[in-house]
């Protein structure tokens, strides 16, 4: 049968991490255009590109693969960087660059897991740029192996929904499901970071400190993904959001530390808070942080940027109350069924905004404290409330 390469295109669509990806390889080599292609023997097909240079290859477009040094990649498994064609005494005459009118270009094979080779994360440029050395082709080849784990999971989960899965067998694919998020997803992470805070410390220059600190944004959103997924896998697959409450917890520091931490990456927003918390409640800290952190990013993200955001906290009849508002267009009546649905996003939003994972992570927190969360939304504001008893 011929190989369906919507799929793959599909598939590397879904992944949120992909277009952020490919602009901070695009910023920290100065080139232009960069792409995840599916190369095959016989195929070169791009499934995600940024094309800053109009080099005119939408996703899904193609190039001749044996013109393309992709195809060399493929064969060889090695990757290929050049910083000079004109100055390069081996590709100096390759007929590539003058296809294409390249100078720079650096192409890192996908490698899947087990062995099989999906494709290459590449780049290029009609002007020379530095890409032939240890951190930019370090940073490529985590960034290759970040998608090669996403595609790896993504095709754990088509075969869990294909296949009828019970008893031990079901709850051994869970448990490896759940290592695959939270170890091999995490390990190139681990060393995208580790490597960030390795060239923090040797490069001081404007242009430096700006590419570091988009690439530690990066590493902090791909971070959350892989928490919110965590909790997915686990809530769908057996064993729900676990809980470890603490009776008499003081919740203002821990909501204004969060309030703080998303100020800090976000400082041309307002937040007001309004605190009034008697005493201590039995909840678990981190949960209820990770549910209040979830509601305020959607804030940042859909609130109008000209209005304040408002957070009020309060015990009150015998229940604490957790509320966060936001100006802005109002959510329209037909989507408010779906805003606790997993996988559900606003029209028109992006695809790196998230998995659209957070609404139904917080509402899966809230649920397991045996409380609930809320919404309003008209003209004036939208509003998120957290109800639980005491």
């Amino acid at each position: 049968m011929p190989h369906d390469f919507q799929n793959d295109i599909d598939a590397i669509q879904k992944i949120a991490a992909v277009p952020t990806i490919l602009d901070v390889v695009c910023r920290a080599t100065g080139m232009g255009f960069a792409a995840v292609a599916r190369v095959t023997e016989e195929r070169w097909v791009a499934c995600q590109v940024l094309d800053d240079i109009h080099f005119g290859l939408p996703p899904g477009g193609e190039l001749k693969v044996e013109t393309t040094l992709c195809h060399e990649v493929r064969q060889h498994r090695r990757v290929i960087a050049i910083d000079n064609v004109a100055e390069d005494a081996t590709y100096k005459s390759h007929l590539t660059p003058q296809i294409y009118g390249l100078q720079s270009y650096i192409s890192v094979p996908i490698m899947l897991p087990d062995g099989r080779f999906f494709g290459t994360l590449c780049a290029i440029d009609p002007n020379p740029h530095n890409v032939n050395n240890p951190q930019i082709i370090g940073t490529f080849t985590l960034f290759a192996e970040l998608i090669a784990y996403h595609l790896d999971a993504e095709d754990r989960i088509n075969i869990a929904e294909t296949k009828v899965i019970d008893g031990e067998a079901f709850s051994d694919l869970r448990e490896q499901f759940i290592a695959v998020l939270g170890h091999d997803l995490r390990n190139p992470l681990a060393g995208l970071e580790g490597g960030r805070r390795v060239l923090a410390t040797m490069h001081d220059d404007p242009k430096s400190v700006r590419i570091l600190r988009l690439m530690g944004e990066s590493v902090s959103r791909m971070s959350g993904l892989i928490d919110n997924l965590m909790d997915f896998a686990r809530g769908r697959l057996g064993g729900g959001i676990g809980l470890q409450r603490v009776a008499d917890q003081r919740l203002e520091p821990l909501l204004a530390q969060i309030v703080n931490e998303i100020k800090a990456g976000h400082p041309e927003r307002e937040i007001e808070m309004h605190f009034d918390l008697s005493r201590g409640v039995d909840v678990d800290r981190a949960r209820i942080g990770q549910m209040f952190s979830n509601l305020l990013g959607n804030a940042i993200t859909h609130g109008a940027q000209d209005q304040p955001i408002v957070v009020e906290a309060a015990i009150t009849d015998g229940r604490l109350l957790l509320s966060v508002a936001n100006g802005g267009r109002p959510i329209p009546a037909e989507a408010l069924d779906r805003l606790f649905q997993p996988f559900q996003r606003g029209e028109g939003e992006k695809r790196f905004h998230g998995l659209g994972l957070g609404l139904y992570i917080a509402s899966q927190i809230a649920a397991a404290h045996g409380g609930a969360i809320e919404v309003s939304s008209d003209a004036r504001e939208t509003r998120f409330t957290f109800t639980m008893p005491l």
